[in-house]
């Protein structure tokens, strides 16, 4: 029975999560405006010692990959890539719109997450979890025209932009940690978890150093 630590540190509303087995442990909704550098070794110590677990107990680490805060994700990445190196174990990344999909119920679900600037992060997973539309960050106007066919539903925690006709929206929890977790368990059964040196961010939009510097 394979035991995840997984988090989420790539918004300002983060979360921290053990499962167990694909249980739920616990899952903590984090905020932190300033950023979770300061506080989430402390959250995790508190969240294992809640349920008599020792850190080299946990099978597997994974972490939000992004999008989100570039600072963020680099934080939560190097929290899990960290413990997972010191204690042998395999780490796991995992994106915010994959784990987001999770929270819907149709064949094909449309993630949206605010990109800031007038821009959404945008994604189509089908029901077992594949990506059906690559994850992009675009205006959602023009996003939605590229979508397949037959996509009705859309799923969100941050963003409710106008939908297209006769489509719903599933408001998806600030939480999701537990998502992320369930999925790096299920990678870690299919031998996709692994070598923590391996995970990497997944940012979709480049920085805006980067495109200070290409300009």
């Amino acid at each position: 029975m394979p035991l995840i630590l997984a988090l989420d540190t790539t918004h300002e509303f983060g979360s921290l999560a053990l499962v167990r087995d694909g249980e739920v442990l616990e899952e903590e909704l984090l905020h932190e405006p300033t950023g979770f550098s300061g506080i989430l070794y402390g959250r995790i110590e508190g969240l294992l010692a809640r349920h008599d677990v020792s850190i080299a107990a946990i099978d597997c680490f994974a972490a939000a990959s992004g999008p989100g805060s570039f600072t963020g994700v680099r934080v939560g990445l190097a929290c899990i890539k960290g413990l997972a190196e010191a204690l042998g174990k395999p780490a796991a990344g995992v994106s915010n719109l994959e784990a987001l999909a999770r929270f819907g119920g149709a064949g094909l679900r449309a993630v949206v997450a605010d990109a800031r600037r007038g821009e959404i992060y945008g994604a189509v997973y089908d029901s077992s979890g594949a990506l059906v539309s690559p994850e992009v960050v675009a205006h959602f106007d023009a996003w939605v025209k590229t979508l397949p066919p037959g996509v009705t539903e859309f799923i969100s925690t941050d963003c409710t932009p106008p939908l297209p006709e006769g489509a719903t929206l599933v408001a998806a929890p600030r939480a999701i940690a537990g998502a992320i977790a369930r999925i790096a368990a299920e990678r870690l059964a299919g031998g996709g978890a692994g070598d923590p040196a391996a995970v990497d961010a997944n940012y979709v939009r480049r920085s805006d150093a980067e495109l200070f510097w290409n300009e």
